[in-house]
């Protein structure tokens, strides 16, 4: 990537595949935005932007780039493989492009061996947020979505009647309109979702869906 390229293509600002950072931040925060795209449609993460969008390069990119590997070893499970690529600022900086692919192994999650807890996030607009209960599973099941199998019952069929007004349903709204547990109606979403019947979307709120490609046909 020349220095052209680079300079074009963050001109936009960050968004949905593109974080900034004037140095690589603290392990865990660095493996959290890595691990967000990952689990999401990938994107890059360029080391030696400021804030406000300038690029200004590291002076060390060596330093960096140990930082930035250290960092996924000791946080993320199981392990995200990223590119590096070093692009000259000037004669003395140089700016670390981390590209990172939609894995094929998610969920990823940021481990903290301290407080014994594990976290997936996601990336959303611009920002890294954790994942919702309904997109772990979802990622989880993302393999065995064929030969689906499910009831059309009366909570469904309240289902579709809802998402044929409004167009779309959160796991909130779904446990309200049938009277059920979130549990139940997370469970029934992610299954539907499965089958092709619903798309999930993320969310900064809260996750919703909206009538998938088999549903469609179907209606």
């Amino acid at each position: 990537m020349t220095l052209q390229q680079l300079t074009h293509g963050i001109a936009g600002g960050e968004g949905l595949h593109l974080e900034f950072k004037k140095r690589v931040p603290a392990p865990e925060r660095f493996a959290k935005e890595i691990v967000a795209f990952a689990n999401t449609r990938g994107g890059r993460l360029v080391v030696g932007v400021n804030d406000d969008g300038t690029l200004t390069g590291v002076k060390d990119a060596a330093e960096e780039e140990f930082a930035l590997t250290e960092a996924l070893s000791q946080h993320c499970e199981p392990l995200v493989t990223v590119e590096l690529e070093r692009v000259a600022v000037s004669r003395k900086r140089q700016a670390i492009v981390v590209s990172v692919s939609e894995s094929r192994a998610k969920p990823h999650y940021v481990v903290d061996a301290e407080a014994g807890r594990r976290t997936a996030y996601v990336r959303v607009q611009d920002m890294s947020v954790e994942a919702s209960p309904e997109a772990k599973r979802l990622m989880r099941r993302r393999h065995d979505a064929h030969n689906v199998l499910f009831e059309i019952r009366e909570k469904e069929r309240l289902l579709l009647r809802y998402l044929d007004r409004y167009g779309r349903i959160s796991v909130t709204q779904f446990a309200r309109l049938a009277g059920i547990s979130r549990r139940s109606a997370r469970r029934t979403l992610v299954l539907l979702t499965r089958a092709d019947m619903l798309e999930h979307h993320l969310a900064l709120d809260e996750d919703y869906f909206t009538p998938g490609k088999e549903l469609r046909i179907f209606s």
